[in-house]
């Protein structure tokens, strides 16, 4: 008899666990199939990234999630003689969490994985490997083994996340395009740290590049660019690694090496991610340089955006063309993060003198520009998601005198709202998030926003569980929650931040998706029009028959 499941999601990386927790979230029957007996525990990634916090914090894992972190870890860049030339330390927090932390990544990962098992609808199993797939209109059937014996299992979507070596990528036959640099790395992981030091290093040094990066629990890692001629193998010799640390600790030979492995730049993206029911994410999409720290933290912008749009279209509360808005908000910035990551690591792993000369220089010059030298500092340089296709409605400010727009400000429409800290009724001191759950929000700036909707979108938003909210100071704050219609959520800036927000703004209501991105901007005045919009790029159904469509 074969296995019926709603999602099957083939790999247990970070991208797959993530996905499934939140469709375990949603309620939605899924299994994830892993080859591996346990989880990879050798090194990968060190950092993870404010909005991949937050992502955390939207499955409610992020307290387990820090214990593992050193937040606001500094970068700083030194050329072949040891000066700084850089320094990156970005102190914001506009979505709720320090922008650069070091993490290790093993340990992240058995929390997403005891996560997943939180959820009854939501079945994990190791040492079961996907061999076959066959789909048609109505499914997808994968022929998965473990302990020699076959099985089929039937899913209505199938989600690939097992890697760079894909077995779902290249079964469908997609190209994965790109290329990989000659220059391989060698990491180094060492427990009992010799340094101590909190934060991290990136060596241009034309001889041999290298990086070196505090992480939790006393776990220092090195990494050391490999020349030609040298090969892999050298990484389990002993000698080799004390020759490569014996500029960097005094006594090499006394370090409590814990993992060791070479790996090589790659820098591809999947040509397509999706082919009809079978979707592509994570690693098995795209693949980057680890130097700019973006991989994971990629793998888990494609799981939140996959996270919403899979359960919307099961359920039948969205058309299945849904799926499709997938590869054209994410690749779009995928292709952004590898671009930096490649010239990152062309920083790094340069071995031209005259080359590191002129960098030297071009340093020196941006050190006496204050504005340049907090954009570098301040993390400006990495690409903030910004989709322009897809789920959002392009932002048209609206012709009026009583509302000027403040200089340097860009339409919002495609990026994420932000996330402060804000008041409540019964709390104080909350992040916005957790005042109003993380589904569909529809934030408007001192109205309710039930005076400007109408019955048919309101008819809609009841049916996706929106959270409508009421922003306005703390001060007002008793008084809104009094007066609000029912069903609205008042919400007190304790902080200012979002006042400021919607006065650089000529904008005084937003919708806002599951994955924090803001899908539309408007005046209140016209947001019933903006939210219609909004389910039109959605391809949301009428909320009678997704209703119908979810009771079949």
């Amino acid at each position: 008899m074969m296995e019926q499941t709603d999602i099957l999601i083939i790999g247990a990386g970070p991208t797959g666990l993530t996905l499934a927790n939140l469709l375990g979230q949603n309620g939605i029957r899924t299994i994830l199939v892993e080859a591996r007996t346990k989880l990879i525990d050798y090194p990968r990634a060190v950092g993870i990234d404010d909005e991949s916090l937050r992502a955390m914090q939207s499955i409610g894992l992020v307290e387990e999630v820090l214990e593992h972190t050193v937040p606001d870890q500094q970068i700083r860049v030194v050329n072949g003689v040891g000066k700084v030339i850089a320094e990156i330390n970005p102190t914001t927090r506009e979505f709720g969490w320090p922008r650069r932390n070091g993490f290790v990544q093993p340990l992240v990962d058995q929390i997403l994985l005891d996560g997943a098992r939180r959820f009854d609808c939501v079945d994990v199993r190791l040492g079961v490997e996907a061999m076959d797939l066959v789909q048609d209109n109505d499914g997808v059937t994968v022929t998965v083994r473990s302990q020699h014996q076959d099985a089929s299992i039937r899913a209505a979507y199938v989600v690939g996340c097992e890697g760079g070596r894909s077995f779902t990528r290249q079964k469908l036959g997609i190209p994965f395009t790109g290329r990989t640099r000659q220059q391989r790395g060698l990491v180094i992981d060492v427990a009992n740290d010799p340094l101590g030091t909190p934060h991290a290093v990136f060596g241009g040094d034309p001889t041999r590049g290298y990086a070196t990066l505090s992480l939790p629990h006393g776990i220092r890692r090195w990494e050391f660019m490999l020349l030609e001629g040298e090969s892999d193998e050298l990484a389990n010799s002993d000698e080799f690694l004390h020759q490569l640390l014996k500029d960097h600790v005094a006594d090499p030979a006394s370090l409590d090496v814990i993992r060791r492995r070479v790996y090589a730049h790659h820098a591809r993206i999947a040509e397509r991610f999706r082919v009809g029911r079978v979707l592509l994410a994570g690693d098995a999409a795209h693949v980057m340089p680890v130097v700019a720290g973006q991989g994971w933290n990629s793998c888990i912008r494609d799981a939140l955006n996959l996270g919403w749009k899979l359960p919307a279209v099961v359920r039948g509360v969205a058309s299945d063309r849904l799926l499709d808005t997938y590869a054209e908000e994410r690749r779009d910035h995928v292709k952004a993060m590898v671009e930096l990551s490649v010239g990152m690591a062309k920083v790094v792993t340069n071995r031209s003198k005259v080359t590191s000369a002129v960098r030297d220089a071009a340093a020196a010059v941006i050190d006496h520009l204050p504005k340049l030298k907090s954009y570098v500092s301040g993390q400006g340089f990495k690409p903030m998601p910004k989709y322009t296709r897809g789920v959002v409605v392009p932002s048209r400010w609206p012709e009026s005198k009583s509302v000027p727009i403040e200089d340097g400000i860009q339409p919002s429409a495609g990026t994420l709202f932000p996330q402060p800290r804000v008041q409540t009724v019964d709390n104080g001191d909350v992040l916005l998030d957790d005042a109003t759950g993380t589904g569909w929000r529809i934030f408007v700036w001192n109205n309710d926003p039930v005076n400007f909707l109408s019955a048919q979108v309101r008819a809609q938003l009841d049916s996706l569980d929106a959270t409508l909210v009421q922003l306005v100071p703390s001060a007002q704050l008793r008084w809104a929650a009094d007066n609000a219609s029912s069903g609205v959520r008042a919400i007190g800036d304790r902080s200012g931040a979002l006042k400021s927000w919607f006065h650089a703004r000529p904008v005084s209501a937003v919708v806002v998706r599951p994955d924090h991105v803001i899908a539309a901007e408007c005046l209140v005045q016209d947001l019933d029009r903006k939210v219609r919009e909004v389910f039109a790029s959605a391809y949301l159904l009428p909320a009678a028959a997704g209703a119908a469509l979810a009771a079949q």
